[in-house]
């Protein structure tokens, strides 16, 4: 069932929108009105097309009483009625609530879990997975952290990934992922299991988060390098403490300039994490059964190299195609996760 009344208050809300944006609009209100205004017209021309089509079977069937146009009518009223029910379905889509960090740019971070070398090399596999996947939208990936082992996997990466919708997609891929296959440690042809954990984070904003000075502690630090002339010899690394929560970030590029920047975007965006996570836990009392919750205690998917199976568990989606997965193609895997989250809230909506 469509609601009406909150159809007429979209539209309302946005021939307002349009009202005001052809006026005198001052320069620091434009962006938060043409942000709200292409939110908001993609919803509105779903609706409109829903309308067209409820108006079109109104007219046929209005046809049914004019003996010359009874056939006619009968011959469309059936095509019709099956593209009300698409655009329906359509409608409420549209009109499920949205996540407000949807748009966001996001902070990725991996990092190795139980499974010694393995981890630390599938964790850099993941990586490598994201990365693809990201070039593959158009967006940019930015490696902010990226410490490695000496056999080149990844001790902790945080990664910067920015461009349209991202954090909207990336959001499913919180969790421990885990990985069975024979390790290229292991010579004896065993396979083992390892896992990693990954955390999708929206980035925040400087309105989203007030840090106060008195609440961080700042060092700085000969950060580590990998020998020859990559070490650094300066103090340029930096650490920051976030007192009230423990939480720790170091950043250790060249310029100590550019490493706060880093270490304080990476610090907020945790601290934003936390507070959408505590009111995301006030308002679910299952959360744990929200796919996508962003809940990284779980085991969410299981690559099998032997069998080139990947299974998500959250939504027992199990392909054969781990290859092209791991050279980034996880559209199928994506898409088939927000149509479940979509399909939770629609029944949420309709309970």
């Amino acid at each position: 069932m469509i609601a009406e009344d909150k159809i007429n208050q979209l539209i309302d809300r946005f021939q307002f929108l349009e009202a005001k944006m052809s006026g005198d609009v001052a320069g620091s209100d434009i962006a938060a009105l043409a942000k709200e205004y292409s939110d908001l017209k993609p919803v509105v021309e779903t609706v409109s097309a829903y309308r067209d089509l409820v108006q079109q079977i109104a007219d046929a069937e209005a046809m049914l009483s004019d003996p010359e146009m009874k056939e006619l009518a009968e011959m469309e009223l059936p095509e019709l009625k099956e593209q009300l029910a698409a655009s329906e379905h359509d409608v409420q889509l549209a009109l499920l609530p949205k996540d407000a960090a949807d748009s966001r740019p996001a902070l990725l971070e991996i990092r190795p879990g139980t499974g010694g070398d393995e981890a630390s090399l599938f964790a850099g596999d993941l990586l490598r997975m994201y990365q693809r996947y990201a070039e593959g939208r158009g967006w940019t990936f930015e490696v902010l952290e990226n410490s490695q082992t000496e056999l080149g996997g990844v001790k902790e990466a945080v990664i910067r990934i920015a461009g349209e919708g991202v954090f909207a997609r990336m959001k499913y891929e919180s969790g421990v992922h885990r990985v069975q296959r024979v390790p290229e440690t292991e010579s004896g042809g065993r396979i083992h299991t390892s896992a990693a954990t990954v955390a999708v984070l929206p980035e925040a904003e400087d309105v989203d988060v007030e840090i106060s000075p008195q609440d961080i502690r700042i060092d700085t630090m000969r950060a580590s390098g990998s020998g020859g002339q990559h070490v650094n010899t300066t103090d340029s690394a930096v650490r920051i403490t976030h007192i009230p929560t423990g939480i720790i970030v170091v950043s250790a590029e060249k310029s100590q300039h550019r490493n706060r920047e880093i270490a304080m975007q990476v610090l907020k965006t945790r601290l934003f994490d936390m507070e959408r996570q505590r009111v995301h836990g006030e308002r679910s009392a299952d959360r744990k059964a929200q796919v996508g919750s962003g809940d990284r205690s779980e085991r969410i998917r299981t690559y099998n190299f032997p069998q080139g199976r990947m299974t998500d568990h959250r939504i027992n989606l199990t392909l054969y195609s781990l290859g092209q997965i791991m050279q980034g193609d996880l559209d199928e895997v994506i898409d088939a996760l927000a149509a479940d989250a979509q399909a939770a809230l629609l029944a949420e909506m309709g309970a």
